[in-house]
C-alpha cells in the first residue's frame, strides 16, 4: 500500500509540475494529448459553450462566453495546486512518518493532507510535526515548490493579459476602417480615396506584424483563444478572417494595389490561422458554408466598382478568388464553430455599424433628452457596447 501511495504521489507531482512548466514557461506549443491543461479544456469548454448556446439573447450569450476564459484560468491554477497538495500528501502517507497531531492521536491520511496544505501554501502554523528526516525533507521541498508556484502564478497573469491587450488594439482600430464586424468590401471601400492604396498597404504591413504576434502568443498560450473582445460584434477570428479576405481579393481581382504586400500578409495570416486550428486538433471544415455565393460575388464587385476601385472582371476572377479562399476558409469555419465566434461576411447585409458611431449616437440622444449619467445609459441601451 505504501508503494502504491508513493508512485501515485510522484505521478501527481510530475503531472502537475510538467504541465505547469509546459503551459507557463516553455515559449512554444506544448505537446502531449493527456496533459492536465488539455483534459481540463476538453471537459469544460463543450458543456460551457452548449449552455451558452441555449441563451436566446445574443448579448447575454456573448457575456456568458466571455466569462469562460478568466474562469477557466482560475480553475486550471486550482487544479495544479490541488494536484501538488494531494501528491505530497500521498508521499507523506507512503513514508508512514509519525506525525504529532494534537487533534488526532493516531494521525491518518487527513493529517497528511493537512500537513501538505499548510506547507505548500507556506502557512507555517507548526501544529503538525513530522518525526523523521525524510518527511522533514519533503516539507522543505514542498514549501519551496509552493513559493515557486505562487511566484509563477503572479508572473503568469501580467504576461497573459499583456498579450491580450496587444491583440485587441488593432482589432479596435479596425472598427473605423472596416466597420463592426469588419468586412473586406467595407475595408476596400473606405480606402477608395486618393492615396488610399498607400494607406491600405501600410495597414497590411501592420496586420502582417499583428498576425505574427498572434501566432507567437496564441501558440505559447492557447488559453488566449478563449478570451473574447470587449464588443459583441468583434473578435480576433473575425478580424483575422477579414484581413485574409482583403488579401485574397487584392491578389485575385483588384488592380492598382500592392499585391506583393497582400501576398506577404496573406501568408503569415494563414499560417497563424492554420496553426491555431491545429492546437485544438481541428481539421478544415469539409462541408463549409459558401460565404461568397455568385450573387454576393456580383454585389461585392459592384460595390467596389461604385467606389472607384478597378477590378478584374474576366471570366476567371471568381475562380481565382475561390482558389485563394479554399486555402483558409475551412480552418476559419472550424475555429468559428468550435469557439462560437461568427465569421464576418464579405459584404454586409445592412448598412455598416461602427462601434464608435453607435456610442456617440446614444450619448447624443441621452444628452439631448437631459438624461443624467449618459455613460450609464450607454452601457444599458447600446447592444454593441462593452460586455461586462
Amino acid at each position: 500500500m505504501h508503494i502504491l501511495f508513493f508512485f501515485a504521489g510522484i505521478t501527481c507531482l510530475v503531472a502537475a509540475l510538467f504541465d505547469a512548466f509546459q503551459t507557463v514557461i516553455v515559449p512554444r506549443r506544448a505537446v502531449g494529448r493527456f496533459r492536465i491543461t488539455n483534459v481540463h479544456y476538453a471537459l469544460t469548454w463543450r458543456p460551457w459553450s452548449t449552455m451558452a448556446g441555449l441563451i436566446r439573447d445574443a448579448r447575454q450569450r456573448e457575456t456568458m462566453l466571455s466569462y469562460y476564459g478568466p474562469l477557466s484560468l482560475l480553475l486550471l491554477i486550482f487544479i495544479w495546486a490541488a494536484a501538488l497538495l494531494f501528491g505530497f500528501a500521498l508521499l507523506y502517507a507512503a513514508l508512514n512518518t509519525p506525525i504529532h497531531d494534537p487533534l488526532a492521536p493516531h494521525a491518518g491520511f487527513w493529517s497528511d493532507l493537512y500537513l501538505s496544505g499548510t506547507t505548500i501554501f507556506t502557512l507555517g502554523l507548526g501544529d503538525l510535526t513530522p518525526h523523521s528526516p525524510s518527511a522533514r525533507a519533503c516539507v522543505v521541498i514542498e514549501s519551496g515548490i509552493g513559493l515557486g508556484f505562487l511566484a509563477l502564478v503572479i508572473g503568469y497573469f501580467p504576461v497573459l493579459y499583456g498579450a491580450f491587450s496587444r491583440r485587441e488594439v488593432n482589432i479596435s482600430l479596425l472598427d473605423a476602417r472596416a466597420g463592426s464586424p469588419p468586412t473586406a468590401a467595407e475595408l476596400m471601400r473606405r480606402h477608395a480615396f486618393p492615396g488610399g492604396s498607400e494607406a491600405l498597404n501600410i495597414l497590411l504591413i501592420e496586420w502582417e506584424r499583428w498576425s505574427a504576434e498572434l501566432l507567437e502568443s496564441h501558440i505559447s498560450y492557447p488559453l488566449l483563444c478563449y478570451f473574447r473582445s470587449q464588443h459583441s460584434n468583434q473578435s480576433w477570428l473575425s478580424a483575422l478572417t477579414a484581413i485574409l479576405d482583403v488579401c485574397a481579393l487584392m491578389i485575385a481581382g483588384v488592380q492598382d494595389h500592392a499585391a506583393r504586400q497582400a501576398q506577404l500578409t496573406f501568408a503569415i495570416a494563414r499560417h497563424a490561422l492554420v496553426d491555431i486550428a491545429q492546437i485544438f486538433s481541428l481539421p478544415p471544415a469539409q462541408q463549409s458554408e459558401n460565404r461568397l455565393p455568385p450573387e454576393r460575388f456580383d454585389a461585392l464587385y459592384g460595390l467596389l466598382c461604385e467606389s472607384g476601385i478597378r477590378v478584374c472582371r474576366d471570366g476567371d476572377s471568381m475562380a481565382r478568388l475561390a482558389a485563394m479562399r479554399a486555402l483558409y476558409e475551412g480552418y476559419a469555419e472550424a475555429l468559428s464553430h468550435y469557439l462560437c465566434m461568427p465569421l464576418p461576411p464579405w459584404v454586409a447585409n445592412h448598412p455598416h455599424k461602427d462601434n464608435w458611431l453607435s456610442v456617440a449616437r446614444v450619448r447624443a440622444a441621452a444628452e439631448s433628452a437631459g438624461i443624467e449619467n449618459a455613460a450609464a445609459q450607454i452601457v444599458v441601451t447600446d447592444e454593441e457596447h462593452h460586455i461586462f
